[in-house]
This record gives C-alpha cells, sequence and structure tokens, in this order.
C-alpha cells in the first residue's frame, strides 16, 4: 500500500471529502492539521508547488493535487494503482 499524506484544515468540506474516499479505499492517511498555520503549512505550499489551498494531498511523495483532483483520478480509474504501488 502507497503512503498517502494530506494536509487538512478544521472544518474544511474539500477536506472531509478527500479524507472519505481515502477512508473507502481502506487508505488511513498520515494527516498534517495546518489550521493554526506554523511550519507544516510553510511545508506543504513547498512541496505543492506554490499551492496554498487544502487539502494538499501526496502519494509516495508525489502531489497528486486537492480533493477535485483526486476524485478525478478516481473516475478516472488511476487512484487504485497508485494506491497499490
Amino acid at each position: 500500500m502507497a503512503k498517502v499524506e494530506i494536509y487538512t484544515k478544521a472544518f474544511c468540506p474539500y477536506c472531509s471529502r478527500a479524507l472519505r474516499l481515502l477512508s473507502a479505499k481502506g487508505v488511513k492517511p498520515e494527516e498534517f492539521d495546518i489550521t493554526m498555520g506554523g511550519p507544516k503549512r510553510a511545508e506543504m505550499i513547498e512541496r505543492a508547488n506554490g499551492r496554498s489551498t487544502v487539502p494538499q494531498i501526496f502519494i509516495d511523495g508525489r502531489h497528486v493535487g486537492g480533493s477535485d483532483d483526486l476524485a478525478a483520478l478516481d473516475r478516472e480509474g488511476k487512484l487504485d494503482p497508485l494506491l497499490a504501488a
């Protein structure tokens, strides 16, 4: 199973949607709550090539984007192979 990391904020509906999709796939991601900012937020922005919205999702270190991007990968049948790696 691939290593999945997700940067989230409290009360973020997009974060909840991404977490639900990952849970439905049997994935328990490593979650970083950046609600209060701090060094993890700066780390996320650097890793996500300047993107500052949440969630930002990484699978085996590869940036896959946000909630909409994750859902698109699933619709296209590309998410399961990434998660199985």
